[in-house]
């Protein structure tokens, strides 16, 4: 058997360069400023001892209970997992696609048997009747056996080892569909991480909200009870003639009022609980550890870095450019299309009459059919095909640079969040204290007979929204900075990253 035209003509094909007609890529400049956003706003951002992302989440969460439920979102998240199926599926249309680039080799063993009419033997029918084509159009061997109609029985045998229309890529139509495939598996592999650090983020958005309904909550009910103690002094004094019966409808009103913050905090933290249970994949554990306060340093330091480190850090941006450099390769597929398309049929084996007679000497069968295909009239398909690939880049161009201009505008914002938080807690701290030292004074000149008790009533209700407002503004602040931690692509790692590896390009 002549195997070597087999061996010869597959070995030629897979030794051709790996030439393509994808276009050079060059990365489209960042359409952003160099430096982030300077004003008064803007607090001096000190030197950057390494990235923000490179802070894990675990040592940027100081609550072990948030650390704990982040933890339980990261193993049980549904949404997550989804995304991390979806990367799996991304991979195995690689691997098909990859697969393409390689002869595709089986075996095939056939036994046939033809029962021809006598008249055929005699008219000389049989002989071309009989000789079915071989498996990759060698020689076959038959052997007849007469019935008693003088009808005859023709038998084959063959076992053949080939491929068929196998296309060798000389010009790199399936090598640049390969690196389309390849480019979107990795682009999905980007949205998986940013599945993971959105997932984290949200965790830990709705944990705060939870705590500071709750702290609320608390409030709300010691601010009822102060109220209901009034109310009853008031009614005290209505009845003996010193108060008022407005004095008393004011009372009631402040009452009510906080009643009605009551059912709303709870109900808030029911539903705050539920959103938690959906974001962690289960109910919030019995042995959930002690959290941290609202007002405590719930969240790490971390340095902004520069806006470069976006590039490289941002699982969206990474995404973007991937998808880019997918619809690049597609470029280069549909280049290819323009030139001829040469696809091998190649097979190699045996065949006999008989089927103990399959492997002696002289029963080889061999071919070897190259085909040659070259588009000449296809009425602008081609060349439509070509265009609207180009196109599909220019719109993942525009795509790849608004992200990176969302990206900046999201750390810009949480910059500016970071400048004045602080300033703004602490005058609303500042208002608070002032609310209770006008609240103690208006008691006291109320006890000594110098004012109403509608003053008194006023201090509180003050002091009881000025509290409120600095938990609210407390609660932005945390959010603030898990956005801002986010935005700079963190969340990603558990643990921080001590040694700072060179980071490689998309």
């Amino acid at each position: 058997m002549k195997h070597g035209y087999l061996s010869l003509a597959v070995a030629c094909a897979l030794a051709l360069p790996g030439c393509t007609l994808i276009p050079d890529y060059l990365r489209p400049e960042a359409p952003v400023d160099a430096a982030w956003p300077q004003g008064a706003a803007y607090a001096p951002e000190q030197p950057a001892a390494g990235p923000a992302a490179d802070l894990g989440w675990e040592a940027f969460f100081r609550d072990p209970a948030l650390r704990r439920m982040v933890e339980l979102a990261v193993d049980n998240n549904r949404n997550l997992r989804q995304a991390v199926l979806n990367v799996e599926a991304y991979r195995a249309l690689y691997r098909v696609q990859r697969a393409e680039l390689f002869p595709e080799i089986g075996v095939e063993g056939t036994q046939s048997r033809q029962r021809w009419p006598a008249d055929y033997r005699s008219g000389g029918g049989g002989g071309s009747g009989g000789s079915g084509s071989g498996s990759g159009g060698g020689q076959s061997g038959t052997s007849t056996t007469t019935t008693k109609a003088e009808a005859f029985i023709q038998t084959h045998h063959s076992v053949t080892l080939g491929t068929s229309a196998w296309e060798a890529d000389f010009f790199g139509r399936i090598r640049s569909l390969t690196r389309q495939t390849e480019e979107d598996y990795l682009a999905t592999e980007e949205d998986r991480r940013n599945v993971h650090i959105a997932l984290v983020g949200d965790v830990a958005t709705a944990y705060f909200a939870w705590r500071t309904d709750q702290a609320q909550l608390k409030l709300t009910e010691s601010t009822l009870a102060s109220y209901q103690e009034s109310l009853k002094l008031i009614e005290a004094s209505e009845e003996v003639g010193i108060s008022s019966q407005l004095d008393v409808r004011q009372a009631k009103t402040l009452v009510d009022q906080a009643r009605a913050q009551k059912a709303l905090y709870t109900r808030q933290i029911a539903e705050d609980a539920n959103a938690l249970q959906l974001l962690i994949g289960g109910p919030i554990p019995a042995d959930l550890p002690a959290g941290l306060e609202v007002k405590d340093a719930m969240l790490a330091d971390f340095p902004a870095g520069l806006p470069s480190d976006l590039l490289l850090r941002r699982p969206d941006i990474r995404a973007a450019e991937h998808r880019l450099l997918a619809a690049n390769a597609s470029i280069g597929a549909a280049r290819a299309a323009f030139f001829p398309s040469v696809s091998l049929t190649a097979r190699a084996g045996t065949a006999s009459r008989d089927l103990s007679g399959l492997f002696d000497a002289g029963s080889g069968t061999w071919s070897f059919v190259p085909t040659i295909t070259v588009p000449i009239f296809t009425f602008g398909r081609l060349r439509s095909n070509l265009e609207y690939a180009k196109l599909q880049k220019d719109i993942n161009i525009a795509g790849y640079e608004y992200s990176i201009q969302t990206a900046f505008r999201e750390v810009a914002d949480g910059l500016a969040a970071r400048g004045t938080y602080d300033d703004q807690l602490k005058a609303q701290g500042d208002l608070v204290d002032n609310n209770q030292a006008y609240y103690e004074l208006a008691r006291q000149r109320y006890d000594e007979g110098v004012d109403n008790y509608l003053t008194v009533l006023d201090a509180q209700r003050e002091l009881f929204a000025a509290q409120q407002q600095l938990l609210t503004d407390r609660l932005q602040q945390l959010n603030s900075e898990v956005g801002l931690y986010k935005s700079l692509g963190g969340g990603w790692e558990r643990n921080s990253v001590t040694t700072t590896a060179s980071a490689s390009t998309p």
